[in-house]
């Protein structure tokens, strides 16, 4: 079958509603007993057979939850349905949902604290959320496909997305080539666990829902630890830093351009 997540129905009992696209996305669910982790795909422009391509998870942030699997196209989906980038870099782009009141990290917010990470405390020594645990399943059935490149698969995400993409990256050291953070943050102390992956990180200077200083501490812990981050600061931007991540230039060829550096 052409249809990776097609493939994946057939293979790995996941179950797809593959009903009408929605600005190009097709839609489709992973199921694993009671739970379901909703999400939008798009396709490698002009699909070949026996050819690899490479896959990009992008991680969506707090407004974006729900089971509509609609809400988490709302930040970045138009970026990659430009058509050059869809001839220059054909590659599989997976928008997965997290359900409501749950998250992709494990981080709460200390409502008195007033240090300047906003009170985030990231809770690295509980496991994944349920949201997360379902997402690490897909990419292992996802890195098995005969028709993508295990060596190519990247990660992104924004505000809790980009907390989400911290931690991914040291729960499955290895796996990922590159990845991108838009006004994210994460456990300083796992950076060592992804040394070897190229991250480039985005903050807004002014913003008031995740502090700077998040991304700050990342990026510095990333560099002590020996890793490869580039950090950019948009000075008089606030939360809404993604709408200056996603315009960079050179993002996207920067992150297609990445291979998994074995270990």
């Amino acid at each position: 079958m052409r249809n990776l997540f097609c493939l994946l129905v057939v293979q790995l009992l996941m179950i797809g509603s593959y009903g009408q696209k929605l600005n190009g996305y097709a839609a489709g669910n992973f199921i694993n007993g009671k739970d379901t982790l909703p999400y939008r795909y798009l396709q490698p422009l002009d699909f070949k057979e026996g050819k690899k391509y490479p896959v990009l998870i992008v991680l969506h942030g707090t407004g974006e939850r729900g089971t509509d699997n609609k809400l988490q196209l709302l930040h970045g989906s138009k970026e990659f349905l430009d058509p050059l980038v869809r001839q220059n870099f054909p590659a599989y782009i997976i928008f997965p949902q997290c359900k409501p009141n749950a998250g992709w990290a494990r981080v709460t917010k200390e409502r008195f604290s007033f240090d300047s990470l906003g009170g985030l405390v990231y809770l690295s020594h509980r496991p994944p959320t349920l949201p997360s645990t379902l997402l690490i399943q897909l990419l292992d059935s996802i890195a098995k496909q005969p028709s993508v490149d295990k060596d190519r698969i990247y990660l992104g995400g924004l505000s809790m997305g980009g907390m989400g993409t911290f931690e991914l990256l040291w729960r499955k050291p290895g796996f990922f080539a590159a990845a991108f953070v838009i006004c994210g943050g994460g456990d300083p102390q796992k950076a060592f666990l992804y040394k070897n992956v190229p991250i480039w990180i985005f903050h807004g200077k002014e913003d008031p829902t995740v502090p700077v200083a998040n991304s700050r501490r990342m990026f510095n812990a990333i560099r002590d630890a020996g890793g490869t981050a580039k950090y950019y600061e948009y000075r008089n931007v606030g939360h809404h830093s993604w709408d200056n991540a996603l315009a960079e230039p050179g993002l996207i060829p920067w992150l297609f351009s990445q291979s998994r550096k074995k270990l």
